[in-house]
């Protein structure tokens, strides 16, 4: 097997895919950094977004085009003129940049959402490949729903797609409908059936709807698929994508069944789903596979007993191999600027300028306040001052509140805005409640709702910080709110602020269409 058919590609789509799912959105500032993480970890290729879809979009693309160098940085387009103009605009500051355009083939899809021909969806491919290639040769072309598209039909269209000038084709199960022996079965077909299969890179995309997307995965690499398309914590539309941490470990920990050649730095795979996790504000279940809480814990006696006399006799892979620390480095009010830069690299973030003076004081402040800071209150600390960066309309200023038990519970809150201070009181069953109706007289938002609210601890110890995240419903929106702080209930108002903030500022994107 020559070097070409021997290394997986590693694409990641989750600041594209996986932003898609409700609650995941994060800001330009964030999706920057999250990027960068994305190099540490040494994935191949990182799809950024989709430009077209909003100006918030094609800008955080453009940004991480201009700033992460490295691997190669891909938009995704419609096969529409405009989409692959505008995703061009985006991605031409990288060294490496990608168009990544599709359409879709299942008769379902030509039918009812198309209502096209074969023939016309099939030159549609074709005029849209040729219109990518006349900024870059590193053109991908998706055949949407690959899975419930009929199989003479799919060689078809790539066939055609690849005489075009397509250097990687995707095939994807969109809505997560096939199973490991039937998906792989397909890469099969199309490499007996496609007379330039050979010319380009077979790639594939897993929705995880039954629960298969993993397993389809690694099915279409034995087949002779080289690019894999994945997200980190598996997140994205529905019950989301492929985990990337899943494939990757799958194929690290059995060489015996993919031998194969992969660029992925393992050790970063835990840093780089914490990052996720607390962008997101989206905590991954405990018992999630590599990056749950409980992944490499034995309660059962048994267990415990051969883990202590060989490790082997239990874990499969160690956790250290995934980036697990056992004793992560702990900072106090006296440690240096040094140690802590050291340690905010290390746990993937990106720190230039003004916004390394404005951290390092921020963690003097949260230092005097608790003994220890550990990583993960190091993570939330960056984590808040990339939501200050944010495009804001109300920042808090000031919070009281009273829960005397024989009144009812009132809550004083003042907002900052770029007009000056605002004041408002109000009233509620509790002291959040209470704040959380000041805060909606105060910005006219008096019909949002509150959805989902979750608060925790961020590290351990009895002085540590809280984290709110919650989402609030406006009509036909809703947006993601996250804070935290040392009192948790000003953690709690700092997150529906912020949610508050995310809401004034909507952004109508064009109509998603359920894509690759």
């Amino acid at each position: 097997m020559s070097s070409s058919q021997n290394k997986i590609i590693v694409f990641d789509t989750t600041l594209r895919d996986g932003e898609q799912s409700p609650g995941f959105s994060m800001n330009i500032k964030e999706k920057v950094e999250f990027a960068f993480q994305l190099k540490r970890l040494g994935v191949d290729v990182i799809e950024a977004g989709f430009p077209i879809s909003s100006e918030g979009d094609f800008e955080s693309v453009k940004a991480i085009a201009q700033q992460v160098d490295g691997p190669q940085i891909c938009g995704l387009a419609r096969a529409l003129e405009k989409d692959i103009d505008r995703c061009w605009e985006a991605v031409q500051y990288n060294s490496r940049p990608r168009i990544h355009t599709f359409i879709a083939t299942s008769n379902v899809h030509l039918e009812k959402k198309l209502k096209k021909s074969e023939k016309e969806v099939r030159d549609m491919a074709v005029k849209a490949v040729k219109h990518a290639r006349q900024y870059t040769d590193n053109v991908e072309f998706s055949t949407e729903d690959a899975a419930r598209t009929g199989r003479d039909y799919i060689c078809e269209v790539i066939e055609a797609a690849i005489d075009a000038g397509a250097a990687t084709i995707n095939v994807p199960d969109t809505v997560g409908y096939s199973n490991p022996w039937e998906f792989g079965s397909l890469i099969e077909y199309i490499f007996e059936k496609v007379k330039n299969v050979h010319q380009a890179i077979i790639s594939i995309h897993c929705h995880n709807d039954m629960g298969l997307a993993v397993a389809n995965t690694l099915a279409a690499v034995r087949a002779g698929a080289r690019q894999v398309e994945c997200t980190i914590n598996g997140i994205g539309e529905r019950a989301g994508n492929a985990s990337l941490e899943e494939v990757v470990m799958n194929m690290v920990t059995r060489r015996d069944s993919f031998p194969y050649e992969i660029g992925v730095n393992t050790e970063q795979i835990y840093p780089t789903s914490r990052l996720l996790t607390r962008f997101t504000g989206i905590a991954v279940q405990p018992n999630k596979a590599i990056v749950g809480a409980n992944a490499f814990a034995h309660e059962a006696g048994i267990h415990q007993d051969g883990v202590l006399k060989e490790r082997t006799t239990y874990e499969i892979m160690s956790p250290e191999s995934v980036g697990w620390r056992g004793n992560a480095m702990v900072l106090g009010k006296h440690s240096g600027r040094h140690a802590f830069m050291t340690r905010i690299k290390e746990l993937g973030f990106h720190l230039e300028g003004a916004d390394v003076e404005t951290a390092f004081n921020a963690f003097k402040d949260l230092a005097d306040l608790k003994k220890t800071v550990f990583d993960e209150d190091l993570i939330a600390l960056v984590s808040e001052q990339t939501k200050a960066d944010e495009q804001w309309k109300y920042k808090l200023e000031y919070l009281w509140f009273s829960s005397d038990p024989d009144r009812i519970p009132n809550a004083k809150v003042k907002l900052k805005t770029p007009d000056g201070v605002m004041e408002g009181e109000g009233q509620g069953d509790g002291a959040l409640d209470a704040a959380f109706s000041a805060i909606k007289t105060m910005t006219g938002m008096e019909d949002v709702q509150l959805i989902d609210y979750h608060v925790g601890a961020v590290s351990r110890g009895t002085d540590a910080q809280g984290a709110a995240t919650l989402i609030l419903r406006n009509g036909e929106h809703q947006a993601i709110g996250r804070g935290s702080d040392t009192d948790v209930i000003k953690a709690s108002v700092k997150a529906f602020i912020n949610a508050v903030n995310r809401l004034s500022r909507h952004q109508t994107p064009i109509e998603k269409e359920s894509v690759v």
